[in-house]
C-alpha cells in the first residue's frame, strides 16, 4: 500500500511539473508579446511627435525589442528544461 501511494505522489508532482512549465512558458511567451507591443508603442508615439529623431527611436526600439526576446526565449528554454528533466 505505501508504494502505492510513493507512486501516485510520484507521478502527481511529475504531472504538476509539466502543468507549472507550460503555464510558465506561456506567461513568458505572453509577457513577451505584451512588452514589445508597448516598445513598438512609445516609438510610434515617439516618431510621431518628432519624425527627426525616428532613426534613432528605431535602432533603440529594436535593441530593447532584443532584450525582451532574449529574457523571453531563456525563461522558455528553462521552463523546457525543468519539463525534460
Amino acid at each position: 500500500m505505501t508504494s502505492l501511494l510513493i507512486a501516485l505522489q510520484a507521478v502527481a508532482g511529475i504531472a504538476w511539473g509539466y502543468l507549472g512549465a507550460a503555464i510558465g512558458a506561456g506567461l513568458a511567451t505572453v509577457g513577451a508579446g505584451i512588452g514589445i507591443g508597448k516598445i513598438g508603442q512609445g516609438a510610434m508615439e515617439g516618431m510621431a511627435r518628432q519624425p527627426e529623431a525616428g532613426g534613432d527611436i528605431r535602432s533603440t526600439m529594436i535593441i530593447a525589442a532584443a532584450l525582451v526576446e532574449g529574457v523571453a526565449f531563456f525563461a522558455v528554454v528553462l521552463c523546457l528544461l525543468v519539463v525534460l528533466k
